[in-house]
């Protein structure tokens, strides 16, 4: 899914992840069937205001964007301009809907007066795209009680739409453009990281992104997004409450959260201060998954961890023992060949480059 489609040129093709926190490049390239991780380079937006990074963005923010993203290829060595980026989930809109089968031709020519009732802007001021997710036959579909068996019954097809509004597509086709880079794709957040983390697997999965400034709560299922949702509590709030806990600058908080993470050791306050916040993100995502599985009549098999607090000492235990139900970090690196030397700090870049990655992976 992609709201706009270019071909691509070159081999080698870069996966731009814009955050509220930092930006993120991977440079991935094709080999034997298999992507290889080429490079990779993070420029940190030390200084961004919450309501800019989510809300109404000025020229001069989109400026120092293209300039930051120019020095990271600068600093990173890397050549390639043919790029896929992502667009946040807070300036989308994405759902799942339920329609009678009908010929792809006939989807199309429905999607935008279903779309109507679901997205809250006037099409005319979206790019809106769709997939097929799954249909269902007759012979599956559930008997209605005032149905006689076997009479009323037809295929229904699920289908996935997503839009985003026009002014977020210039916006980024703006960015790109002057950072020297060629906009060859634009595509969702969730969409990268699940195939950056899902891959194939069609079971129902529950993904907890921690990012710098909100935590995104995700229930992909049949590889699809279900259910997205985001929570206003991620690292930055977490460190934040460290540094007052212990009246301590942000950088000093910020080195014991990634060193002492939840250890129960030499650390109790540093647990103290983080442990109400991520009971809090585990409360929204057991919520999340309740409800889901009570719609839809099935159960979570497993909670993917991603995100650079994901990372820290001892998060995924608690998380699990938390939540109840079995954990697992995020390793979008699985899926890539990568030079032995960065095995070392693997976590780490699976954490925080994981839809970048995910957008790098994207076939055109």
């Amino acid at each position: 899914m992609s709201f706009f489609k270019l071909g691509f040129g070159g081999k080698k093709k870069l996966g731009v992840d814009i955050g509220t926190h930092s930006v993120k490049i991977v440079e991935a390239s094709k080999e034997g069937g298999r992507f290889r991780l080429e490079n990779y380079g993070l420029f940190e937006l030390e200084d961004v205001d919450k309501n800019v990074a989510s809300k109404q963005v000025p020229v001069a923010y989109e400026q120092d964007l293209a300039w930051g993203i120019k020095e990271t290829l600068k600093l990173a060595k890397i050549s390639s301009v043919e790029v896929v980026a992502s667009i946040p989930s807070f300036s989308t809109f994405a759902t799942v809907i339920t329609m009678p089968f009908l010929s792809e031709q006939d989807i199309a020519k429905t999607i935008p007066y279903e779309a109507r009732k679901y997205i809250p802007l006037p099409l005319s001021e979206v790019v809106l795209d769709w997939s097929i997710v799954n249909v269902t036959p007759p012979d599956k579909q559930p008997i209605l009680p005032e149905k006689k068996e076997g009479r009323g019954k037809q295929a229904s097809v699920e289908v996935y739409i997503a839009a985003v509004s026009k002014d977020e597509t210039v916006r980024y086709q703006n960015i790109m453009k002057q950072a020297g880079l060629s906009l060859r794709a634009l595509e969702l957040e969730n969409s990268a990281l699940i195939r950056a983390l899902v891959g194939n697997d069609l079971s129902p999965i529950a993904v907890v992104n921690i990012g710098g400034r909100s935590t995104s709560i995700l229930i992909v299922d049949q590889g699809f997004e279900r259910i997205s949702h985001n929570y206003e509590v991620g690292g930055y709030e977490i460190t934040k409450s460290i540094a007052r806990s212990l009246n301590v600058n942000f950088k000093r908080a910020e080195e014991l959260k990634k060193t002492m993470g939840l250890k129960s050791q030499d650390s109790g306050m540093v647990n103290t201060a983080m442990s109400s916040l991520i009971d809090l993100i585990v409360f929204e995502t057991k919520k999340i998954i309740r409800n889901y599985e009570d719609a839809k009549k099935t159960k979570i098999s497993r909670v993917l961890l991603i995100g650079g607090s994901a990372n820290m000492p001892m998060f995924a235990q608690y998380f699990q023992e938390k939540i109840g139900l079995p954990i697992s970090l995020g390793n979008p690196l699985a899926r890539m060949i990568f030079e032995p030397r960065l095995e070392l700090i693997k976590g780490e870049l699976n954490s925080t480059f994981a839809v970048a990655m995910g957008l790098a992976m994207r076939e055109i």
